[in-house]
């Protein structure tokens, strides 16, 4: 049975590393190849672990005292995760680390990089940031032309070694590795009944199932067994696959989370959580992988596989809002121009006299300069962001207040001094920061202070790949705008209407999905619902009894008797 980091002997085919041809005829069909025994004796998998400290110091904390929470950013949601794959570029794990870099603000509490050379599977994972789990010598240990990588954020009591990705398992057929974006919302039912049947989980991720599940498909040839295992997963996927001569991208029916895919110069592939990823490493863009989709890369080019004919796409609308870099395109859209759009909504539907508008850094600062130019009203930069405060920090004996607030942004008093000023602002989860942030403006000789938040109110928890705390603290659920514009001391607050939201979004509306600010779940989860002090760890994990709902037999999976060819994509 497969678990992650387990090893495994056979003989691998060895990759080619010459880039893809030109054209090719070749078509796969999914039930005529068999995959071989193999009859010599290889290691398939060598794993080079950065050793984390015994004791991990925490930055998280349980309490929902304000004045306990000691970063900025612990009061807003958490993507979980990035990833990224490259195929056919003998610096495929150097690129990796670079692409990682670009997409390290998915993830900050562990990375890895698995690689294939010479038909072995050899991967690096580490705690901490990008930076700190890989340097030249770890670099060493990874050439080869194919290539996973993975960027990992989790809350307290997750963030451990064994649970950073990529996986990597060893079958009866080889080896594997996987990446991945997302949360099975059936993870829970899947894993025990695999444990039933005898299967020994290494780690507490949702992700470790898939594993499991290809290891017991008898499905030909081997992405079959991957299309096999998605059948049974319900959820959020965004998945990059690695064998001894393959890189396979898959994406869940319902499109949750983004991936998309470019190309190098020469010829290599590459799939990435975002567009900034293959900016930096000089990759074009070519598409988004569709919703549903299995794409398999080789030595015959880039074949895709439509896993079904998946219903209406429901992309996560947090992506425009706050996850995604600006500089990105995601979901076809540009994330830039939709914070701009988000701004001027603001503008027009809650105008208010002020004499400079601001933003909350980093994220509020494309929707406050489309708010600012809408309204006329000089964008200034009122706060200023230390980019230089670690993940901990010693706080001092006497007590300062508002003292995590402080080391992370900085008033500019002749901003702010006898001025009314509008700040805009991606979100309000708890509302914690958000009071301390209006007490730092007005502090600071603000005359009025005016919140704009360039989304709709959160009211519900999310279950797709994104760490958002549960509905009972979630303010936005527990009170109205009036009673949190009186929580948060501001003179006057308006979120972003969802109808104007959908309206900016056009015919493209329907393909979001807006969980978080109705309740309305595309795919209901089946097991624990987050409560009070919960946390995720990549699947629906916890410690706190009770929160538990009814399973109603929705959601269904997905058919493999309806697979079918979609297209068939090469080089130009």
């Amino acid at each position: 049975m497969a678990a992650a980091s387990a090893a495994a002997t056979a003989t691998a085919a060895t990759p080619s590393s010459s880039a893809f041809p030109s054209s090719s005829t070749s078509r796969l069909s999914p039930c005529s190849t068999l995959l071989l025994l193999r009859t010599s004796q290889k290691p398939l998998h060598i794993t080079h672990s950065k050793n984390p400290i015994s004791d991990i110091i925490s930055n998280y904390t349980k309490s929902t005292n304000s004045d306990n929470l000691p970063f900025l950013d612990d009061d807003k949601p958490r993507e979980e995760c990035g990833v990224v794959g490259i195929y056919g570029d003998s610096e495929a794990s150097r690129l990796s680390y670079l692409a990682l870099h670009a997409l390290q603000h998915r993830g900050q509490e562990g990375a890895g990089i698995v690689a294939v050379n010479n038909g072995v599977l050899q991967s690096v994972t580490g705690v901490g940031l990008v930076s700190e789990v890989f340097n030249h010598s770890k670099l060493d240990k990874l050439p080869g032309d194919i290539a996973i990588g993975h960027v990992r954020y989790s809350t307290a009591g997750s963030s451990m070694l064994k649970n950073v990705q990529p996986f990597v398992a060893g079958y009866r057929f080889g080896s594997i590795g996987v990446a991945h974006n997302g949360n099975l919302v059936n993870y829970q039912s899947l894993r025990a009944e695999l444990e039933e049947n005898g299967s020994i989980f290494n780690t507490s991720s949702d992700t470790e199932v898939v594993l499991h599940l290809i290891a017991i498909s008898k499905a030909r040839p081997f992405f079959m067994r991957i299309v096999e295992a998605c059948e049974r997963l319900e959820g959020a996927y965004s998945m990059v696959f690695l064998t001894e001569d393959k890189l396979v991208a898959v994406r869940d029916p319902f499109g949750f989370r983004p991936l998309v895919m470019g190309r190098r110069s020469n010829g290599a592939v590459v799939f990435a959580s975002e567009t900034c990823a293959l900016d930096l490493i000089e990759a074009t863009y070519e598409r988004e992988v569709f919703p549903g989709e299995v794409l398999v890369v080789d030595k015959d080019g880039v074949r895709s596989l439509c896993l079904m004919p998946h219903p209406q796409s429901k992309s996560c609308i947090f992506e425009h809002i706050y996850f995604a870099l600006p500089n990105s395109v995601v979901f076809g859209r540009s994330v830039y121009e939709s914070r701009r759009a988000f701004g001027e909504i603001l503008a027009t539907e809650a105008p208010v006299d002020c004499d400079v508008v601001i933003a909350v850094p980093d994220s509020g600062v494309v929707a406050a300069l489309g708010y600012a130019e809408k309204a006329g009203v000089p964008f200034q930069q009122g706060l200023i962001r230390s980019h230089y405060v670690g993940r901990t920090f010693i706080e001092p004996s006497q007590k300062i207040r508002d003292f995590g607030v402080k080391l992370k942004l900085s008033p500019v008093r002749a901003v702010l001094e006898g001025k009314r000023v509008v700040v805009v602002d991606d979100s309000i989860v708890r509302g914690t920061t958000s009071s301390k942030i209006v007490r730092l403006l007005k502090e600071a000789g603000a005359k009025e202070v005016h919140m704009r938040i360039a989304s709709p109110p959160i009211i519900a928890s999310c279950y797709y790949g994104v760490d958002t705390p549960s509905s009972e603290e979630l303010i936005s659920n527990r009170m109205s705008v009036e009673e949190i514009r009186e929580f948060i001391g501001s003179d006057s607050l308006a979120f972003l209407p969802i109808e104007k939201l959908k309206k900016m979004l056009g015919e493209d509306a329907g393909g979001y999905c807006y969980a978080c600010f109705s309740g309305e779940y595309p795919v209901q989860p089946t097991g624990k619902v987050k409560t009070v002090g919960d946390f995720v760890d990549d699947g629906l994990s916890g410690t706190v009894e009770g929160g538990w709902i009814k399973n109603d037999g929705g959601g269904g999976g997905l058919d493999v008797s309806k697979l079918e060819w979609k297209k068939e994509i090469f080089s130009s």
